[in-house]
């Protein structure tokens, strides 16, 4: 099975911006959809944005429209969270996700591979 490796959390201060990856590996098919989660201490997870990775369509929470973008990389099989305008409510640990199904959806119950998470903090 294959895994993904999220990079690029940190603490910054509001207003910044900040990039997130997610690399596949070890995916004999690379999955149709990467999506990237978000869970802050005491609350649900959050779907943040998810992308087809064929066609390259995205979809955002409401919560991060027109903050928040997501791409990717075919050949390097990495998806990018680029946040900008970061507000201390976007404080959390994002984990990105992955689905074999080529439907992107906001619940986490349907993605079947999960990176360890990496936190961003925002301070004001």
């Amino acid at each position: 099975q294959g895994q993904l490796d999220e990079s690029g959390g940190g603490l910054v201060q509001a207003g910044d911006s900040l990039r997130l990856s997610c690399t596949a590996s070890g995916f004999s098919l690379t999955p149709y959809v990467r999506a990237w989660f978000r869970q802050a201490p005491g609350k649900p997870r959050e779907f943040v944005a998810g992308i087809l990775w064929n066609s390259g369509a995205t979809s955002y929470g409401d919560s991060v429209k027109g903050r928040f973008t997501l791409s990717r990389d075919i050949a390097k099989k990495t998806a990018y969270l680029e946040m900008v305008s970061l507000k201390p409510e976007d404080t959390a640990v994002y984990y990105c996700a992955a689905r074999r199904t080529a439907t992107l959806s906001q619940w986490e119950g349907v993605y079947d591979f999960w990176g360890q998470g990496t936190q961003v903090t925002v301070s004001s």
